[in-house]
């Protein structure tokens, strides 16, 4: 049997590989990976002053004009991170050093305030300043992911530093009212940081009409270099560095400019913006053709999300009676390339945090698989992944020992 299952693997990977995990991360645009190798020659230290170092901070500070053009971001508001994590941590931690000085001491606005369903780089770190004695408010979500407005406005208070929301769910796609988000906690007086990863470039996202302080944003999750993510930060908001060192990004963030990571990310930027509302349109309906033939192929599903107000390319389900694992390796015989989540979560045997918040029982959440999609999925792989995945929940539900073949 085993001899048998390595033939296929090997059969079907020859003959048919789809990748749909694009939230975890995506390729090289071709127009990026076809430029990159003309960058490798721009090598010179971006700080030095010599002709190299020019040439090399020249092409820097043309990629932060492109992915500020992209957020819709005034000039010199965008700082260089080696990725999203990094960006979201660097405003959590200025949210603990202008809570906590040195000397013991407390600010008077000492709370934060964020959400049950944000990417672990944001709710870990939350979770790490509560260890200071910081006090976070984990605001709910409704069945669908969107936070609770009138949740959010109980807890706003002359206390609240920051409130922390995603633009978009990483795991379900939800999209939040971030504008409605950022009125309220600016009449409060507090400071509004919004993780933008999943976002940006598939949903327009702009700075100003968001209104928020800070913003982060990745390089890899629009067809950039892994690697080199970036923070906005509005002119005359606090922010203190993460890593400290020489003065590269204004002493925000020390050491040597990333070149050819900047400069994909550049590329990657403009052409994001340039193909943004063709990808939204072109990509929902891909989407939606995949999310219609499992309601119609496969009894009892539940599709995670906010029907409406959700990514373009993102679908989530849930099969009961079907464990996640099972399945993604299933489908991974086939060729087909999903997840369960977060990349940043695989390996874990806990179930999803972002599903558990929305209601759904363990079980429920461990049979759950996000489906990405991204620029080169197409319709004949939307067709071929409607084929292939309900004979194969139909055999996991048949061997389940939770449903006793219930749902085949």
């Amino acid at each position: 049997m085993t001899e048998q299952i390595q033939e296929r693997t090997r059969r079907t990977a020859a003959e048919r590989r789809v990748y749909i995990d694009y939230n975890a991360t995506t390729p090289l645009r071709p127009e990026v990976k076809a430029a990159m190798p003309e960058d490798l020659d721009v090598f010179g230290n971006a700080s030095s002053m010599h002709a190299s170092g020019r040439q090399a901070l020249a092409r820097v500070e043309e990629a932060r004009r492109l992915i500020e053009q992209l957020l819709g971001a005034e000039h010199r508001t965008v700082f260089f991170t080696s990725g999203g994590s990094e960006a979201n941590n660097m405003v959590l931690q200025t949210m603990r050093r202008l809570i906590v000085s040195p000397n013991g001491g407390t600010n008077s606005r000492s709370e934060i305030i964020t959400t049950s369903i944000e990417h672990p780089s944001v709710y870990n770190a939350a979770k790490y300043l509560q260890s200071f004695g910081i006090k976070v408010t984990f605001l709910p979500v409704d069945e669908y992911g969107r936070v609770s407005i009138d949740a959010l406005k109980k807890v706003l208070s002359e206390k609240t530093l920051l409130v922390s929301v995603m633009t978009a769910n990483n795991e379900i796609g939800t999209i939040q009212d971030i504008k409605t988000i950022t009125s309220l906690a600016k009449a409060a007086g507090a400071l509004v940081h919004t993780d933008a990863v999943q976002a940006v470039g598939k949903i327009p996202v702009n700075v100003d009409d968001l209104g928020v302080d800070y913003l982060a944003v990745s390089a890899h999750k629009i067809y950039g270099p892994k690697g080199i993510g970036a923070l906005y930060v509005r002119k005359g908001a606090p922010v203190f560095p993460l890593i400290h060192g020489g003065h590269q990004e204004e002493g925000l963030r020390a050491g040597t400019y990333n070149n050819l990571g900047i400069i994909g990310f550049g590329r990657a930027a403009a052409i994001a913006a340039k193909e943004l509302e063709t990808y939204g349109r072109e990509i929902a309906l891909l989407r939606n053709r995949l999310r219609d033939s499992f309601i119609s192929a496969i009894p009892n599903i539940k599709i995670n999300g906010h029907p409406e107000d959700v990514l373009p390319n993102t679908l989530n389900v849930s099969f009961p009676g079907a464990e996640g694992e099972a399945i993604l390796l299933s489908m991974d015989i086939m060729g087909i390339e999903a997840s369960t989540g977060s990349a940043c979560a695989s390996g874990s045997l806990e179930p999803s945090h972002v599903l558990m918040a929305i209601g759904a029982e363990p079980e429920l959440a461990h049979g759950s698989i996000r489906f990405s999609l991204g620029w080169e999925n197409n319709a004949d792989d939307i067709d071929y992944i409607a084929q292939t995945l309900p004979p194969i929940i139909a055999r996991l539900r048949s061997m389940s020992t939770v449903t006793g073949g219930n749902h085949v």
